[in-house]
């Protein structure tokens, strides 16, 4: 097997961070981000002189991963069951890493297209319209299902979000 392009070494270690924090919030687990960075990096590297280098290619990669996850998803028994409790060592943390806890708590406790619509919404800051795309569903769905997803978080996380939320 050949060396890899420069431009996709370069690519992938300018974008692989960035890659990995999305991940992290989509699986709710570290070991799991990782795999996910990495079956998001080989499918780009094997379609990487296919793809289009006229925006850049970190917004394609970004469709990859989410698509990667909702499909692993998908696929009955991929992954086991996240927790719903938090570590304990979460006592210990500074500042405000009691409300980022919690809030992955939450997400992780959201079905996963809803939790795939507020990373892609909140977090990473998308616009609905490529919220849309990336999600292959309408820019008026993906506004409903935003909405409707900061509806349930809110109610997983009821007392819990107030509280910390309140400091």
């Amino acid at each position: 097997m050949g060396q890899a392009p420069a431009d996709y070494v370069e690519f992938a270690h300018a974008s692989s961070g960035r890659l990995f924090r999305t991940a992290c919030l989509l699986t709710g687990d570290w070991h799991r981000a990782e795999d996910l960075v990495q079956e998001t990096l080989a499918k780009m590297y094997r379609s990487w002189r296919r793809i289009s280098h006229d925006q850049p290619p970190v917004a394609y990669a970004h469709t990859v991963l989410v698509r990667t996850y909702l499909a692993q998803r998908r696929r009955l028994g991929f992954w086991e069951r996240v927790s719903d409790r938090l570590d304990d060592s979460a006592e210990a943390r500074p500042d405000r890493a009691d409300l980022r806890l919690t809030l992955l708590d939450g997400l992780a406790r959201l079905p996963v297209a809803d939790r795939a619509v507020l990373v892609l919404r909140y977090w990473e800051d998308r616009s609905v319209e490529d919220t849309a795309r990336i999600l292959r569903i309408p820019p008026a769905t993906a506004r409903t299902r935003s909405l409707r997803a900061l509806r349930r978080l809110r109610a997983l996380l009821g007392e819990d979000l107030a509280e910390l939320s309140a400091d």
